[in-house]
């Protein structure tokens, strides 16, 4: 059966082109991919993310549950509102999922993860809690809206109530507090997105979402839907989970190294395999590709490079540099000249360092 969310309909009347995304009927565009794709770029687009899954975790012993379940560190979280990204990870140090927790207090923590792997990840987080008394809560009366693109905090404070407007407006990234929306609406605003640009993520209840999305059509912000939410994604460098890492690879291998707290006297689950492969010499990298002629980078091609074959993992026409680029996992080693098989043909490919774009233009030797 697949779940819609509780702005299906609102979506359905701005004659959105619907697809089955991880069991939900969701928005893959409103007309057109490449215009949603360049109005979050240029100006300010949001797209609904009630898909996610929304996870409150309660007890005394929640931080030191986190300790252990989390492959990053939760005791960088020591402010209200802080949040962090990790990978959790099963015994052999592959991602079971990357997520972003946020502290309230000692007692209680958010999880926000990945709508495809809702299932595994409550049955994973509910079995390992037990041995620390902590109570996981899925929160389902939860709807998410991002709003994303370089005026998209403006246009999102000035539905604020005038009293809460000074408080998010300081909202450093990653970062996240209460306020009241348009007739005194109560939000959940994280400075937090998956575009690379500046912008917000808003948590509210159900039966507001529709109204709080009329008001920042309203506002001037565009609908788009998950078809330049992966574009823009893949500008900024941002993994997806299942196509650029999985429960068979380690967050070494998905160029998420920064994300691992190696810290002292920490046994997170996975630990002890990733500290043995980085001691062996980690096989596999991930890169950044970039095809100059003519042809588009999908998923499941292979790459030639001087060490064997490796594989493009996410791969699609940016729009905002108007050519193809790719995440690929190859041998490790110098790789040489590089090539991509697409449906026969060897084209040339260039390995440079992501994000593609920071703040709408393209990174230096993109």
């Amino acid at each position: 059966m697949t779940e819609k969310t509780v702005l299906n309909a609102t979506h359905r009347a701005l004659g959105a082109r619907m697809v089955d995304f991880g069991g939900w009927d969701m928005p893959i565009n409103y007309g057109s991919q490449i215009e949603e794709h360049h109005a979050v770029r240029r100006d300010a687009g949001m797209f609904d993310v009630s898909h996610m899954t929304v996870i409150d975790l309660h007890g005394p012993r929640t931080r030191e549950f986190l300790r252990r379940l989390l492959a990053n560190n939760v005791d960088k979280l020591k402010l209200q509102g802080k949040a962090l990204y990790s990978c959790m990870l099963n015994e052999r140090g592959g991602v079971i999922d990357d997520l972003i927790v946020y502290f309230f207090d000692e007692a209680h923590f958010r999880l926000v993860v990945n709508a495809g792997t809702r299932a595994k990840d409550l049955a994973w987080i509910t079995q390992q809690a037990g041995a620390f008394q902590v109570e996981v809560r899925e929160r389902p009366d939860f709807a998410m809206i991002a709003v994303q693109g370089p005026n998209a905090r403006d246009k999102v404070l000035g539905l604020l109530h005038a009293i809460d407007r000074p408080r998010i407006e300081a909202l450093g990234k990653f970062t996240a507090a209460a306020a009241q929306g348009p007739h005194g609406m109560p939000l959940f605003i994280a400075r937090t997105g998956y575009t690379g640009e500046d912008g917000f993520e808003i948590m509210l209840p159900n039966e507001h979402a529709v109204a709080l999305w009329q008001a920042l059509s309203e506002a001037g912000v565009a609908p788009a839907g998950l078809g330049a939410r992966d574009t823009l994604r893949l500008e900024a460098g941002m993994n997806l989970y299942g196509q650029d890492m999985d429960d068979d690879v380690s967050p070494w291998e998905a160029n998420l190294g920064w994300t691992i707290a190696l810290d002292e006297g920490r046994d997170f689950i996975g630990r002890a395999p990733l500290e043995a492969m980085k001691a062996a010499g980690i096989p596999r990298v991930m890169v950044g590709l970039v095809l100059d002629e003519k042809g588009v980078l999908r998923h499941g091609q292979r790459v030639l490079t001087a060490n064997g074959e490796g594989e493009i993992l996410s791969g699609s026409f940016a729009p905002t540099l108007n050519k193809a680029v790719a995440f690929a996992r190859i041998p490790a080693g110098e790789p040489g000249e590089m090539r991509v098989d697409i449906r026969g043909r060897e084209l040339p490919v260039r390995r440079v360092k992501y994000p593609f774009v920071r703040d709408g233009r393209p990174c230096p030797g993109i």
